[in-house]
C-alpha cells in the first residue's frame, strides 16, 4: 500500500533524520568445498535441491554480482569462526524492505491459533494449537533476505488485524537486543529477541538466546518457547536459503504439558527439507497427540497411544496451512506480510521512531535500490552492524 504524503519518509527531518545527524559527528545436506580457485579454499555452497557434482555451478548463482560477492568474500574471511551479529557492513541488495522489528510482527498473522488455544477445553488440543502458532512464523524465515537491524529506539506498532495491539522496541544497539509486547482478547505474548552468531563463512549459524512466553487468559496458563536453531546458507557463493535442524519446546509452565517437535534438517537432494514431526506430552511425559506436517506449508495432527502409535480410527487432522501469497512476489510476502508495511495497520498517532518511516526500507520498498543504500549509510555508517 502507498504510503500517506504527510508520513511519507523524509531525509530532513523526525527520528531517523535526527539520528542521521547526530551520527554524522561521529565517523547437513549434501556440500562440497569450492577448492579450484585460489583464495576460495574451504568455501562451502551447498544446493539443497542436488549433490556434491554441481556446488560450483551453485556458487555462481544467487544475487550479488560477481565484483560484490569477490569483494565481500574476501573481507569476511577474517571472521570465520566469530560472533558477527554486530560486525559487517552488508550492500541492500540482499535486504528485504522490513526491519527486524516489523518482522517479529509476521508471527501474528496466525493469531486465530493462539485465540483457539485460549478458548480449547482440552489441555493437549491448546498445546497443538498453540505450538502450531510458532511453528507458522517458520515460512518468513524461508525467503533468506535480510532485515533491516533496528537501531536503539526504533519502534513498530500494529493495529486493526485481530483485535491484537502489538508494539516492538530496539532496547540495545551493542549486542542487537528487540523487545515486543503483543495483545489481544484471548493472550498476551511477550517476547525479548537475542542471538548469537557464529559465522562459517558462506553460511551462519544463529543461536537464539531471548525468551517468548504467551499466557492464555480463560485460564491464566503460561506457556514457554524454546525454538531450534538456524542456519543460513549460501549467504554470498549461491542461491541464499534457511534450515532450523533441531527442537522446538513448548512448555505449559502451569500444567506442565508440552510438545517437542523436531524440524528434520535438509538431506541429499533436499530430502527431509521443511519436515516437522512430533509430539504433545502430559505432564508424566506420555504422548497424547502426533503432530506432523511442513514448516513451509501445513501442520497436522493425530491422536496416539502411549507408544507414539497413532490410535485405530484417528484421523490425520490438518490444524493450520500457510496463507497465499502474491503471484510472483519478489519477497514471496503474503498479503498479510504487506500489510505491515502498509499504514493501515498504524496507530493513529504513530511515534516518528516507527519502522515504516526508515528512508532506506521505505526507498527499498519502492525499487530504488540507489537511494536505499545512500539513506542506509548516510545516518547508519559508525553503527556498524548496519
Amino acid at each position: 500500500m502507498g504510503t500517506p504524503q504527510d508520513k511519507k519518509p523524509q531525509g530532513g527531518g523526525g527520528f531517523f533524520a535526527s539520528i542521521a545527524s547526530t551520527l554524522s559527528n561521529f565517523g547437513t545436506a549434501m556440500q562440497k568445498s569450492v577448492n579450484g580457485l585460489v583464495g576460495y579454499e574451504g568455501l562451502e555452497v551447498i544446493n539443497p535441491e542436488g549433490g556434491t557434482e554441481d556446488a560450483e555451478a551453485e556458487a555462481q548463482r544467487g544475487r550479488w554480482r560477481q565484483e560484490d560477492r569477490d569483494s565481500y568474500w574476501k573481507m569476511m574471511q577474517k571472521y570465520i569462526g566469530a560472533d558477527v551479529t554486530s560486525l559487517v557492513t552488508l550492500p541492500v541488495v540482499i535486504f528485504e524492505p522490513m526491519s527486524m522489528l516489523q518482522k517479529m510482527a509476521e508471527l501474528m498473522e496466525y493469531s486465530y491459533l493462539m485465540d483457539s488455544a485460549d478458548k480449547c477445553e482440552d489441555p493437549h488440543m491448546r498445546m497443538v494449537y498453540a505450538s502450531t502458532f510458532f511453528v507458522a512464523n517458520y515460512y518468513a524465515l524461508q525467503r533468506a533476505w535480510k532485515p533491516f537491524n533496528p537501531i536503539l529506539g526504533e519502534t513498530y506498532e500494529m493495529v486493526n488485524h485481530g483485535g491484537i495491539t502489538f508494539l516492538s522496541e530496539q532496547v540495545s544497539h551493542h549486542p542487537p537486543i528487540s523487545a515486543a509486547h503483543a495483545e489481544n482478547d484471548h493472550f498476551v505474548y511477550d517476547i525479548t529477541s537475542k542471538v548469537k552468531t557464529k559465522f562459517l563463512g558462506n553460511s551462519i549459524d544463529i543461536y537464539p538466546l531471548g525468551r517468548t512466553r504467551v499466557t492464555l487468559k480463560k485460564d491464566g496458563v503460561s506457556l514457554e518457547l524454546v525454538p531450534p536453531p538456524s542456519k543460513v546458507n549460501n549467504l554470498i557463493f549461491g542461491r541464499t536459503w534457511v534450515d532450523s535442524p533441531g527442537e522446538l519446546i513448548l512448555t505449559n509452565l502451569t500444567t506442565g504439558d508440552k510438545v517437542v517437535l523436531y524440524f528434520q534438517p535438509c538431506g541429499w537432494f533436499g530430502a527431509g527439507r521443511y519436515e516437522v514431526d512430533g509430539y504433545v506430552y502430559n505432564a508424566a511425559d506420555e504422548p497424547k497427540i502426533l503432530m506432523t506436517g511442513k514448516w513451509n506449508e501445513t501442520i497436522s495432527y493425530q491422536l496416539c497411544d502411549s507408544e507414539g502409535e497413532p490410535q485405530p480410527g484417528a484421523e490425520l487432522t490438518q490444524v493450520w496451512k500457510v496463507a497465499e501469497s502474491p503471484v510472483n512476489d519478489k519477497y514471496q510476502y503474503t498479503y498479510f506480510a504487506h500489510k505491515i508495511n502498509s499504514f493501515d495497520t498504524a496507530p493513529k498517532k504513530l511515534l516518528e521512531s516507527d519502522s515504516r518511516l526508515r528512508p532506506d526500507r521505505y526507498a527499498l520498498e519502492k525499487g530504488d535500490l540507489s537511494k536505499s543504500g545512500s539513506e542506509k549509510s548516510r545516518f547508519l555508517t559508525s553503527l556498524i552492524v548496519y
